[in-house]
């Protein structure tokens, strides 16, 4: 079994309205119809276009991503026709294999397939420090950053932590981290004394280093779990 990552971006005047109707009304049902489609999840961007939420809130390429689909597959070289259904929507597509830690799961079994997830998720991509080792930029991420984030988000739902092992489609951007975290509410999120714990340890995450923070993009969106995969 393998999981797939697609980022779908979008120009500033894409609609993402439009992009969430075209995802969950054509592009969902025509990879849950394709042979070897385990498990579906959409991750779309539309609480970025919030009017509270400011562009300060967003990092890097955030206000670029307009999506992100993931896919668990039999085998990824079935995968051809699932990039051509998605790259009827937006303005690129970047594909990834990648490896998944649930480092903080949450109950969804209340939740039928197919509806949107309550809450905001915190999406986040980034890549690995020319500088570092993998033993290095792992140690830091996973043994540091990981591990603090904990006490540094006290109401925090969700922490799913994918690693890219291999970039699927030409041109992608070389990111080694995609992370979904999630919170109860968007106001939650937004107000940093629910956000976080404290300053200092937010100081201390930082000094760890474990991605540039100029290369870190940062968006804010919506859940869709189209097919449950639990492995």
């Amino acid at each position: 079994m393998e999981k797939l990552a697609y980022i779908l971006f979008k120009e500033p005047s894409d609609s993402s309205e439009a992009c969430c109707d075209g995802l969950l009304g054509h592009a969902a049902p025509a990879i849950l119809a394709m042979p070897g489609t385990r498990g579906l999840t959409m991750e779309i961007a539309d609480l970025a276009d919030d009017e509270r939420v400011t562009p300060n809130h967003l990092m890097g390429r955030g206000q670029e991503i307009g999506a992100a689909v993931f896919v668990w597959l039999d085998s990824l070289d079935e995968r051809a026709k699932i990039e051509a259904v998605l790259s009827d929507f937006g303005a690129g597509l970047a594909g990834y294999l990648v490896t998944e830690s649930q480092v903080q799961p949450y109950a969804r079994r209340s939740r039928p397939d197919g509806e949107r997830s309550p809450g905001v998720s915190q999406f986040v991509t980034f890549p690995q420090p020319a500088e570092l080792t993998d033993e290095e930029f792992f140690a830091r991420w996973h043994d540091g950053v990981s591990k603090m984030s904990f006490q540094l988000h006290p109401t925090r739902l969700k922490y799913e932590r994918n690693v890219v092992a291999r970039i699927l489609t030409p041109g992608a951007p070389p990111w080694r981290g995609i992370v979904s975290e999630r919170w109860a509410s968007l106001e939650e999120w937004l107000d940093p004394e629910q956000l976080y714990s404290s300053q200092e340890l937010f100081d201390e995450m930082q000094a760890l280093a474990f991605a540039d923070p100029e290369a870190v993009n940062l968006t804010l969106t919506s859940e869709w779990i189209m097919r449950s995969w639990d492995g």
